[in-house]
């Protein structure tokens, strides 16, 4: 089941909007998951900056000693947002060694995400109760993706929600099931990718991730993907400035699209799009099989 939302904005006019229309989408894909949600903002980037984005399993966690031991790994300031069980931390120094101590170190959170730009958040329960609790609605940005989930095949976790992200402002939510996960698991770790769940999103968001460090485009990564990847899926991508959609040859996922002059717009089901401005007049497809929907802000 699932259901998977996404949101890429053209007009930079609606990015005070960004959050509570994807707080509507998310609500419509409330029935396709009810067992957990999550969703990634996208904000305009500080130059230089990095985010790490973390949720925590233990509500005794001391967000303050984590930045006061992670400033003397970096030998960098440490910023620090907490919003109930999540924490934003923000650094000058090398995001991806703030990634590695945090998942090595700090083994009562699981870092949700690394980057410039992209800010995720995930919970267990209601997807309109997870969207509340996290002040969805009051996001800012410039793109967002979002999933709910219903668990047919692993236990119900935060951990397991999706989006997943393992590189630098580059995140995934997925409606379907890889069948060689496992095998490319371990194809992955041997290029430097780490894992923290057994779900198979997180591998194909470190797929991704590898390939795009190799150079390749996000498009080009995903149509490497179509080669790479076994099985059956929907994929919703974000990055710092793209957005992107592709399905397996099969296509057997429910998706809808829809694009105006002011956005981009993408539904497991026709009602995540209803509410977006001037869907009347925006032109409405079904993504092809096996086609690279790709949009930049560049």
């Amino acid at each position: 089941m699932c259901g998977i939302v996404g949101l890429f904005l053209k007009d930079r006019t609606l990015e005070p909007e960004l959050g509570r229309l994807t707080a509507a989408m998310l609500h419509e894909m409330r029935g396709r998951g009810p067992d957990s949600a999550g969703f990634a903002v996208y904000t305009p980037a500080d130059e230089g900056a990095s985010k790490i984005c973390l949720v925590t399993r233990n509500s005794s966690l001391d967000w303050t000693e984590v930045c006061r031991r992670l400033e003397a790994v970096l030998s960098s300031a440490v910023a620090l947002r907490v919003l109930d069980d999540h924490a934003v931390l923000t650094t000058r120094g090398d995001g991806g060694t703030a990634r590695k101590w945090l998942i090595d170190n700090v083994p009562d959170a699981t870092v949700l995400s690394q980057g410039e730009s992209v800010e995720i958040y995930k919970g267990v329960g209601d997807p309109d109760l997870i969207a509340e609790r996290l002040k969805l609605a009051e996001l800012t940005g410039t793109h967002a993706i979002g999933h709910t989930r219903m668990a047919t095949e692993s236990a119900v976790t935060i951990a397991g929600s999706h989006p997943f992200s393992t590189g630098m402002d580059t995140c995934l939510v997925h409606n379907g099931s890889l069948s060689n996960h496992n095998r490319l698991r371990e194809t992955l770790k041997r290029h430097g990718e780490r894992f923290q769940t057994e779900n198979d999103t997180e591998v194909a968001a470190a797929y991704l991730s590898w390939r795009m460090k190799s150079g390749d485009t996000l498009s080009a990564a995903l149509e490497r993907a179509l080669e790479d990847l076994d099985g059956f899926y929907t994929f919703v991508v974000g990055t710092r400035d793209g957005f992107a959609v592709l399905r397996d040859p099969i296509a057997c996922k429910p998706a809808v699209m829809a694009e105006t002059d002011e956005w981009v717009g993408f539904g497991s089901e026709f009602r995540a799009l209803a509410a977006l401005p001037g869907i009347d007049n925006a032109r409405i497809w079904e993504p092809a099989p096996a086609t690279v929907y790709a949009w930049s802000r560049s």
